[in-house]
């Protein structure tokens, strides 16, 4: 993805990307009929009570909904993590529900790039060594050519001068930029945040959700959970979850 496309397509909207209006698409990600059961000592709790859910590829989608609701239990069935308990998980065509965990690690590596609320960064490395740990584990071409991806995508966000800073060094919003590189680093169609701004101020968070807009106009497609309804707001669809079931969106 060239660094000039990125900061250049302003002309063109999220719907327009593509040779189809994103409601015509066929789903990237589909849901059906998915439960997810936790046994908690001699409780079952149920997080996911039979959520029917579809995600065109392109779109920026937005879940909200009270603590406990289940929002962060579908992220983790959109990407593997975790196991739904009943229904199917589908990506692309692809029955994540059947796949072995091995193969799920395999598929996560080279179509998903997760940012978590709290950055995850290993406070012993560089930011461009924390950029190219995806890459390193997958074993993603030669050493050069992974730091020379790893690179490109600090400057993809704005942190191409920063990348011998540990992240001490850095600000939350830095720190949160060098998250968003990392999970750019095998140029993931799904893009997923678990309340990726949650842990920045106002305007910090403005200017992440900036970034994540510019990235889904260059196609990607965008999933995440959050409690500021504002934000979710901007999202192209908003899906709101209560007890386990989608009631809107």
């Amino acid at each position: 993805m060239p660094a000039e496309s990125l900061a250049t397509n302003g002309a063109r909207t999220r719907t327009e990307f593509g040779r189809q209006p994103l409601e015509t698409r066929a789903p990237l990600i589909e849901l059906a009929g998915v439960e997810k059961v936790y046994r908690m000592g001699k409780v079952d709790y149920r997080a996911l009570r039979g959520v029917d859910l579809s995600i065109a590829a392109g779109e920026m989608v937005a879940v909200v909904g009270p603590s406990g609701s289940g929002k962060s239990t579908i992220l983790n069935m959109i990407t593997g993590i975790d196991r739904p308990s009943a229904g199917t998980v589908v990506f692309d065509g692809k029955r994540l529900d059947e796949m072995s965990e091995e193969d799920l690690a395999v598929w996560r590596g080279g179509n998903v790039g997760i940012i978590f609320q709290f950055f995850q960064l290993l406070p012993t490395l560089s930011a461009l060594e924390n950029a190219v740990l995806p890459l390193d584990f997958a074993r993603q071409g030669s050493k050069r050519e992974r730091f020379e991806r790893a690179r490109h995508n600090l400057e993809l966000v704005g942190l191409g001068d920063k990348g011998d800073h540990l992240p001490s060094e850095l600000s939350g919003g830095e720190q949160q930029r060098v998250a968003i590189a990392r999970s750019l680093a095998a140029d993931p169609r799904l893009i997923v945040g678990d309340e990726p701004t949650g842990n920045l101020d106002t305007v910090t968070a403005a200017e992440m959700f900036e970034l994540l807009e510019r990235l889904n106009g260059e196609g990607k497609t965008i999933l995440f959970v959050t409690h500021d309804r504002e934000l979710a707001a901007r999202a192209s669809r908003m899906i709101e979850i209560r007890d386990g079931r989608v009631v809107d969106g």
